[in-house]
Formats: C-alpha cells, sequence, structure tokens
C-alpha cells in the first residue's frame, strides 16, 4: 500500500509568497536565484513580460529581507542562507492604484507612502512626496540601523494608465 500525500494547492491568482507558503501551495523553487541575486548587492531592475511572475519575486524577496526563514523551510535558500538577518522593507505596489488622471495619481501615492510611514513614522514637516519618500528611507535606516530594501512593483501602471493624458506626461 503506497502512503497517501496530501495533495498539494495550486496557486491560481496567488501573487504572494507568504500566502503561497502558508497556504501549502506548489512552489516552483528558484530561491537560490533569490540567493545568488542578493549575495552581490547591487541596484537591479527587474523587467519581464505580464504574468511572468514578477509580483511572486519581490514578495520572495520581501519575506527573504524580513527575515521569514520558516518561510524557506526545504528550499534551496534554507541551506545556503547563513545569516537571516532583517532589514527594514519598503514595499511599494502601484497595482491596485487608480492613474488616470493627477489627483487619482496623488491620492494613490499618498496611500502607498502613508501605509509605510505607519511602520516607520511621519514627519509632519514632509509635505512634498519626494521629502515624504527621502524621510522614509532615513527613519527607517534610523530606527534599525541597517540598509533600507526598496521593493516596486508595478512601476509601469501609473504610466500605462496615463498615456493620454498630457497634463500628466508633461
Amino acid at each position: 500500500m503506497e502512503p497517501k500525500t496530501t495533495p498539494r494547492k495550486m496557486p491560481i491568482g496567488i501573487q504572494d509568497f507568504e500566502k503561497l507558503r502558508n497556504f501549502g501551495c506548489v512552489y516552483v523553487d528558484k530561491t537560490e536565484y533569490v540567493w545568488r541575486l542578493v549575495s552581490e548587492p547591487a541596484p537591479y531592475f527587474l523587467s519581464r513580460p505580464r504574468r511572468f511572475g514578477k509580483s511572486l519575486l519581490l514578495t520572495t524577496l520581501k519575506a527573504y529581507f524580513q527575515g521569514k526563514k520558516e518561510l524557506f523551510a526545504g528550499l534551496a535558500i534554507a541551506e545556503l542562507e547563513t545569516e537571516w538577518q532583517e532589514y527594514p522593507v519598503l514595499h511599494l505596489d502601484f497595482n491596485s492604484g487608480a492613474y488616470s488622471n493627477l489627483d487619482e495619481f496623488k491620492d494613490s501615492l499618498d496611500i502607498l507612502l502613508h501605509r509605510q510611514e505607519e511602520v516607520f513614522g511621519v514627519d509632519e514637516k514632509e509635505k512634498t512626496f519626494p521629502a515624504r519618500f527621502e524621510g522614509l528611507i532615513y527613519r527607517a535606516y534610523r530606527k534599525t540601523g541597517k540598509q533600507v530594501v526598496i521593493l516596486v512593483d508595478e512601476y509601469d501602471k501609473p504610466l500605462l494608465e496615463s498615456l493620454g493624458d498630457e497634463k500628466l506626461n508633461a
């Protein structure tokens, strides 16, 4: 008699690494490449076609940099990584916002920054988006003493939704 195995769930519509792992979904282990990527620190711009796993990769990086070692049990990176340090992560996901006009863009950007400010604090003197973002990076570093990881997902959505708006593209 063969041992009974629990069928693994297919991750249909799940683009978040932590959810995928916690729900016991099928996951094709590419964490060896994640480890290689982070072992040679440099800024990276990862461009791939739609539906090629960019969001899953970014949430995998987020979990890694947040030091969530338990999520990587049984994966290649668990054998490769020896330190498992936790870093402050600013994860900006532009997928959920609306960007068809300037007011929508500002509202969406305000919400993205506000979510990060809930974690790392706010300075009322920072009025503009660039000042708030710079302040977030500064406070995240001051709070932890570690370099800040910035992950930007769906960076192209605001651009694609505003293509026809001359005011936004000026």
